[in-house]
């Protein structure tokens, strides 16, 4: 006969561990943040040993907790696996969290293309903003920044480069805009809050100083690029955002250096899913596009 921990015990407390945090757990499981705090405390006194350390409002794993936690999560994960198989009923259905101008400019005029080659896979975009945590997301696929979470496989998809872009209304009226003319242009700089100004990192990099009087300043920069479109200025773009916007003329690369700025946009997902067919079709479609 087997010796078996308190079972449900086991799956709140894997819940509290995974979301490091008992309300979140609690709001997971339908349950109330006490009944969390219950039955973690039937589990420790069960092994007899703390597996939290709980240092005010901060809530750590124990050695014997983190332990414990790499376990249960495979089993449960395995256990995950194993009703989709023996149900016959694989996830056909996909949460993809992605950056909105990402998305925008980029996903979603070519999802028309994944839908016609997998009819039956649907995909449900949730926005991010900033980086996600894998460990209490919802979503089951994602595409963000190179992360190295433990667990999760990762694909590149493409190296971010900035190129200065304008309306081809501008050109007419310089010729070539160029650096021997580069100063009179309107500057539309985008603000990237703790990363600085995007045209302050492109005069650092290239060594060239910003003489430009007319300087206009925006929050994000999807309305840096309509506003380029619009004739208003120069914009440093990233190239896959404005790639259709010069194929269908709305804007031209202007004859001024690139920069490169080191993010790195990657597919992820847990490893352990990576052969389910809806996210092995989608990761395969990706690739292909990117």
């Amino acid at each position: 006969m087997r010796k078996l921990p308190p079972l449900r015990a086991l799956q709140v407390f894997e819940a509290a561990a995974r979301q490091a945090h008992f309300s979140r757990a609690a709001d997971e499981l339908c349950i109330t943040q006490s009944a969390v705090s219950h039955q973690v405390r039937v589990l420790e006194d069960y092994f007899g040993e703390p597996l939290f350390d709980r240092r005010g409002r901060k809530l750590q794993l124990t050695a014997k907790g983190q332990e414990l936690f790499i376990e249960l999560e495979r089993i449960f994960n395995e256990l995950s696996d194993l009703n989709l198989k023996i149900g016959n009923t694989p996830n056909q259905q996909l949460c993809l969290a992605v950056y909105s101008s990402f998305a925008v400019k980029w996903l979603v005029p070519r999802l028309a293309d994944f839908r016609r080659q997998y009819p039956s896979v649907k995909i449900r975009l949730e926005m991010l903003t900033q980086d996600p945590d894998l460990r209490t997301s919802t979503a089951d696929i994602f595409i963000a920044s190179k992360l190295n979470q433990r667990g999760y496989w990762q694909q590149l998809l493409h190296k971010e480069r900035l190129i200065p872009v304008c309306s081809p209304s501008l050109y007419p009226k310089w010729r070539e805009i160029n650096l021997a003319n580069f100063q009179q242009q309107a500057l539309l700089i985008v603000d990237e809050g703790p990363l600085g100004l995007d045209w302050h990192k492109w005069s650092s990099a290239h060594q060239i100083r910003l003489n430009n009087e007319q300087q206009h300043i925006f929050s994000h920069i999807v309305m840096a690029i309509e506003a380029a479109i619009a004739g208003q200025g120069i914009a440093l773009a990233p190239d896959f955002m404005v790639a259709g916007d010069i194929t269908t003329g709305r804007l031209v690369a202007v004859n001024l250096p690139d920069v490169h700025t080191g993010f790195e946009f990657c597919f992820l997902c847990k490893q352990r899913r990576l052969s389910e067919p809806a996210i092995a079709a989608f990761a395969a479609w990706l690739k292909s596009q990117a």
